[in-house]
């Protein structure tokens, strides 16, 4: 969408004649709501007279009495064309005197030459039977406008509103994907039972022996990994079946010890998540549909994403908790302030996006669209993919209007188009601190280094 600027002719002005008159002269514009006129006499015209149609008994048209243009109905109470309807209310509102220039006082007045002399056209215009007393006052034109405006309202409100509803298509859409979520996530999480849980204080082995004392480029990116992990520490619960509570706490020390405690279970996690999400994409007929190359540079793309908003799901605003089941997972800040937490991306993304109220459908379908994004690197068919997306962003747009209540939800999509590019940033900051970790302490499972195109090297 663009602004154009407005301009004017660059002849608009010389083609006048000079002098105090020529200001008369039809403007770009001045027409204004020409369309709405033609139907009645005009919201200028005193009323009395009912509309005629432009049309001479046999069904042709009519011309102006005045200029001999086509004419467009009568106009304070001669058939006239609009321009010298426009010409003849405007020279006598304003009241200017207006003279001949050629001292003449009888020039012909034709379609061509109605410009060249404006005292004589209004003399044509007089002669021809308009009228002066017919020409509204400027109230009384905005009560004429008030007036018409109102009835239409009235006819507006009198019939009865399209119900807007989805396309085929779209509601094709939105259930396979439905279909595809409930397949692949389950938001109890009772089959992530094979994981590995942080080492109970200090007794695990802790961090490699050789950043005990980093020195060097480690100590450069054993800072960087300080600053990366221990700005928030996680806390973590486990339900027994019998009714136990497990719960672990980071209490990272002075060294740092405890900073990779929980990294082999968040691997796990991870991990878990991957697949339902990589399984969840497979169900997917457009997905599939694609080469197998654009699929893999799809989901490398996109897998932490969707992660992030199926996490979403399961988030509890009021207690900044991840409730996964048996697990539940807490951010805790080591500042002690609460709005500290806002300053974590992925928290206040959390936070942000909780609080749309997003419903199961509206969930899928954002993952529909991030999933789908033609620039991620590697895609081929980026044309195809576009595409893909822009009518899985349509159906979005289309489900909010049909089950949103109106004007409260109005910037619910552009709300949703927002978080997902916020999304797109928190990506990429995380999968930089991910390698950064990675480098120092290798510790991502097969299929998150596959994803992450981590190497060994």
């Amino acid at each position: 969408m663009s602004l154009s600027s407005p301009f004017v002719p660059c002849g608009f002005f010389t083609c006048s004649p000079r002098g105090p008159a020529a200001n008369l002269e039809e403007r770009p514009g001045e027409s204004w709501k020409h369309a709405a006129l033609m139907h009645c006499e005009t919201a200028d015209s005193a009323p009395g007279k009912p509309a005629v149609s432009a049309l001479d008994g046999d069904g042709g048209p009519q011309i102006c009495r005045v200029c001999g243009d086509k004419a467009t109905g009568y106009h304070f109470n001669v058939m006239t064309c609009e321009g010298c309807k426009g010409f003849f209310r405007r020279a006598i509102k304003r009241n200017t005197r207006l003279r001949c220039p050629f001292r003449k006082g009888a020039c012909e007045i034709t379609q061509k030459t109605r410009r060249q002399c404006q005292a004589c056209r209004l003399r044509k215009c007089l002669e021809s039977g308009m009228k002066k007393e017919m020409i509204m006052s400027d109230a009384a034109v905005e009560q004429r406008w008030a007036l018409i405006r109102r009835k239409k309202r009235e006819r507006m409100g009198t019939q009865p509103l399209e119900a807007k509803s989805l396309t085929e298509e779209q509601q094709t859409m939105i259930r396979e994907l439905m279909d595809a979520q409930t397949k692949t996530f389950d938001t109890t999480f009772s089959h992530f039972k094979d994981f590995r849980l942080p080492e109970v204080l200090s007794s695990g082995p802790g961090i490699p022996e050789s950043l005990q004392t980093p020195s060097g480029e480690d100590a450069a990116k054993w800072s960087q990994i300080r600053e990366d992990l221990c700005s928030l520490k996680v806390s973590l619960r486990l339900r027994g079946k019998d009714g136990s509570v497990w719960n672990y706490r980071s209490q990272a020390d002075s060294s740092g010890k405890e900073i990779f405690s929980l990294l082999p279970h968040m691997a796990d996690m991870s991990t878990y998540m991957f697949k339902g999400i990589i399984n969840f994409a497979k169900v997917i007929s457009h997905f599939r549909d694609l080469p197998i190359e654009d699929q893999i540079s799809l989901l490398k793309g996109a897998t932490f994403e969707l992660c992030q908003l199926r996490f979403n799901t399961v988030f509890n605003a009021e207690t900044g908790t991840w409730e996964c089941g048996r697990l539940s997972y807490c951010l805790e800040d080591t500042a002690g302030g609460f709005q500290q937490l806002l300053l974590e991306p992925v928290l206040k993304f959390h936070y942000m996006l909780k609080k749309l109220q997003l419903h199961k459908e509206e969930y899928v379908l954002m993952q529909a669209i991030s999933l789908f994004s033609p620039d991620r690197p590697g895609v081929v068919q980026r044309s195809v993919v576009d595409q893909l997306q822009e009518r899985f962003a349509i159906a979005l747009k289309a489900y909010i209007e049909c089950n949103r209540p109106q004007p409260a939800h109005r910037f619910l999509f552009l709300k949703i188009m927002a978080m997902l590019t916020e999304l797109r940033s928190i990506n990429a900051q995380h999968t930089q601190r991910l390698l950064r970790i990675q480098d120092i302490h290798p510790f991502a499972t097969p299929l998150m280094r596959e994803l992450f195109s981590i190497t060994d090297g």
